[in-house]
């Protein structure tokens, strides 16, 4: 059991609560405790077993709801969700997944129509069983429909690659075509998400009615839900749905605010307005005259950029990537972020002598030509038989080739290592005498990763601290929207990472992004340096960078906590300094 859990407790209790028909107040409540819970890097299942009254005093967290968190953690449920989960079908909080569709309107047909689950909705289309229940005119219903079809095609939330690469091309288009003279993408994408459910894209054109018929009329359009002046929504051919807002110039920093999100971090900021006597919403910055129109008829204090609209709430700056749950006071003016120009090494990278796809020469090369001050070779080892891992004698083969490299090429460092898989009990995968050999030791899991937690923590604590580890790869071993991989207790192994001056790695591989943005976070507050790593395979595997970055900044992390954002000095002073020469 871990914060995830208590995650999906609160998430559950203000779903039920909604469809219930509670208070909002209590909804909201709800919803804020899983919010506090998701972001928070304490241990809370630990906490409530040791010092039950310190739940409390976490920000988000009150006393009914921390009394909530020791009743799931002492008993492993908890009454008041079993009283909700009674009173509600199983199938009902399904119907929320339909576009446009809120927890009134689900109650309102689960109470006056009898539809308790995605089956019996489209049984009472099918029916017109929905003609002359209130609020469910001809264009609710046809909505309802093509949202029944939307959920059947839907891919859920996509990898952020994935959803970039449409956000980029879409951008490309729409100002390749001259429609628009601001764009860019907003919500989850610009935050940097690990996963995204669809795309905002706010711009400014001079002519909207051009713009969003060159937006409809893209390659790859599968289907245009629904247009107009200021909005559309297309479906793609894979399935993801993409949004346009065109917005006044004079509003583009507002609309950005807004789209860009979070949710919780709109709620802060409009608090904080409200708190100077001010109203913001996505036009701009207001003086508060009690006015309910959605674009005020007096000019804004701010609206044309985000950085003015800070200034003029007396915050600084807030970069996209930390903008979720965390306070105002925390991201904003938060010290520089590492940026993909900060990072000057790669420290995890296969040849074809393992799964890679570069011979040794032009890895170095490629490496070199980015820029790089050092590039460490670490393909796989000999229990990765899948993989091509290397037996022994392969391996000192390649500690040579390595020295000849970085000979031939010149002007960067090649470091001789390898990613070592970290075995079921955690020892590692070459004898003591061998890895004593190699420059730079990546340990990671790549087998069994359905252990138990309790069985994979000490698995990876026992692996972090073997004293010829320098960096713990991609440690949970999960694949985003793929496997779970690994449930370990990060607070033991970040612990462990710290007092064996080991580095925890941020696999940059979009199908990886391991450790996570969370994980990240607990390395830095606790002191553990991080490297970001492309884990490169493929001849365009460097470019996955920014991926890692992103996580990294999520995180909080700046330059000086990533090793290898440091100079070639200082990062072979750590290298060889946790080998004790």
């Amino acid at each position: 059991m871990g914060n995830a859990d208590i995650v999906r407790l609160f998430e559950e209790l203000a779903v039920l609560l909604e469809l219930t028909g509670a208070n909002s107040f209590r909804v909201l409540a709800h919803t804020k405790v899983a919010r506090a819970a998701e972001s928070s890097t304490v241990d809370l299942v630990n906490l409530a077993r040791t010092d039950p009254k310190a739940l409390s005093s976490i920000d988000g967290i009150g006393s009914g709801s921390a009394a909530k968190i020791i009743e799931l953690v002492t008993t492993g449920a908890v009454k008041d969700l079993a009283e909700l989960r009674s009173q509600v079908p199983a199938g009902l909080p399904a119907l929320l997944a339909l576009p446009g569709v809120g927890p009134k309107s689900v109650r309102l047909l689960w109470q006056e129509r009898g539809i308790v689950d995605l089956a019996s909705l489209e049984s009472a289309l099918a029916e017109d069983r929905l003609q002359g229940l209130a609020g469910f005119g001809p264009k609710k219903i046809q909505n309802l429909r093509d949202g029944i079809e939307f959920l059947k095609t839907a891919v859920g939330r996509v990898r952020i690659d994935h959803a970039l690469a449409v956000a980029e091309s879409a951008i490309a288009h729409l100002r390749v075509t001259g429609v628009v003279s601001a764009i860019e993408f907003a919500g989850s994408l610009r935050r940097g998400k690990e996963t995204i459910g669809d795309i905002d894209l706010v711009a400014v054109a001079p002519d909207a009615a051009k713009a969003m018929e060159a937006f409809c009329s893209m390659p790859g359009v599968s289907k245009v839900l629904v247009t107009g002046p200021t909005k559309s929504s297309i479906r793609m051919q894979d399935g993801l749905q993409v949004d346009l807002r065109i917005v006044p110039e004079q509003a583009y920093g507002a609309a950005l605010l807004y789209f860009t999100g979070s949710k919780e971090h709109n709620v802060l900021m409009r608090g904080r307005a409200q708190q100077r006597g001010l109203r913001l919403n996505e036009y701009g910055l207001f003086t508060d005259d009690g006015q309910d129109a959605p674009q005020d008829r007096h000019a804004p204090i701010a609206s044309r950029t985000e950085a003015e609209l800070y200034q003029a709430l007396g915050l600084a700056w807030a970069e996209p990537e930390l903008r979720e749950t965390r306070p105002l006071d925390d991201i904003c003016g938060h010290a520089s972020l590492v940026t993909v120009d900060d990072i000057r090494a790669e420290l995890h990278a296969h040849t074809t002598e393992s799964d890679g796809a570069m011979p040794l020469l032009e890895l170095v090369q490629r490496a070199k030509d980015r820029g790089f001050h050092t590039l460490a070779v670490t393909d796989h080892s000999r229990s990765s038989v899948q993989a091509g891992g290397l037996s022994i004698e392969r391996l000192l083969r390649q500690i040579d080739a390595v020295r000849e490299a970085e000979a031939r090429v010149g002007g960067i460092r090649v470091l001789a290592g390898s990613e070592v898989d970290i075995l079921v009990d955690g020892s590692l995968d070459y004898p003591d005498d061998v890895l004593a050999q190699l420059d730079l030791v990546v340990a990671s899991p790549h087998a069994s990763l359905k252990q138990a937690p309790d069985v994979a923590t000490a698995r990876l604590v026992r692996a972090v601290r073997h004293p010829l580890v320098h960096i713990l790869g991609h440690p949970t071993g999960r694949l985003v929207n793929g496997r779970p991989g690994l449930e370990p207790d990060m607070h033991a192994v970040i612990a462990a990472a710290r007092d064996s001056g080991v580095a925890l790695e941020i696999n940059a591989h979009p199908a990886r992004l391991d450790l996570r943005d969370l994980h990240a976070r607990m390395a830095i507050e606790a002191g553990v340096p991080l490297a970001i790593d492309c884990d490169v395979h493929g001849r365009d595997g460097f470019d996955v960078l920014r991926f890692g970055v992103q996580v990294a900044r999520r995180a909080g992390a700046g330059p000086e906590q990533v090793i290898n954002a440091w100079d070639a000095a200082r990062l072979h002073a750590w290298i060889a300094a946790r080998r004790g020469r």
